[in-house]
């Protein structure tokens, strides 16, 4: 009887392209009650968790919690939004729907929108995978501030080191 060697459960043999950079492995990423230092203050009750920050794409991934409710900012997108919820509900006051537990939004570019969290909502949290970056503008669209993902690795790092854990440790989700 001739031993045949299942090739199916053989890892890949050839080395990886050159200048490929490693994968990004985040624990516990969807642990929504994990420890508060992965959380970056953002503004009076708002925080972000950075997952990925892709510099080299203009793009970033992170997950946003609310814990108050009324107006969170209004904002001009320059490039497309993907969005799932997870925890609570938000809305975008120029629209009908509101994004509860399991939705899923596409938010095209170019769009306007104000992003409110409902009275009666004590936490919020959404995974936002934003490519480009973001005007803050007031009701007639004059800009008044705007976010991307230099900024977002830019409070990472400042987070991270004023807590200790260095301003290397946002590095882990560069690209």
């Amino acid at each position: 009887m001739a031993w045949k060697l299942d090739l199916s459960k053989v890892p890949y043999a050839l080395p990886q392209p050159a200048g490929m950079r490693d994968d990004i492995h985040v624990p516990g990423a969807l642990d929504l009650d994990a420890a508060d230092e992965h959380w970056i203050p953002q503004s009076d009750g708002v925080w972000f968790r950075p997952l990925v920050l892709n510099v080299s794409h203009g793009y970033y991934v992170n997950l946003l919690r609310v814990r108050r409710a009324g107006v969170l900012s209004r904002h001009r997108h320059s490039g497309p939004v993907h969005a799932f919820t997870l925890r609570g509900r938000w809305r975008y006051l120029e629209h009908a729907w509101t994004a509860s537990p399991g939705d899923y939004i596409f938010e095209p570019p170019g769009e306007t929108h104000t992003l409110v969290v409902p009275e009666d909502v004590d936490e919020m949290i959404t995974l936002f995978h934003v490519t480009g970056g973001y005007v803050y503008v007031d009701t007639m669209g004059n800009p008044l501030g705007y976010e991307d993902v230099f900024t977002k690795l830019e409070s990472a790092k400042a987070h991270f080191e004023s807590i200790g854990l260095g301003a290397g440790f946002a590095d882990r989700l560069v690209r």
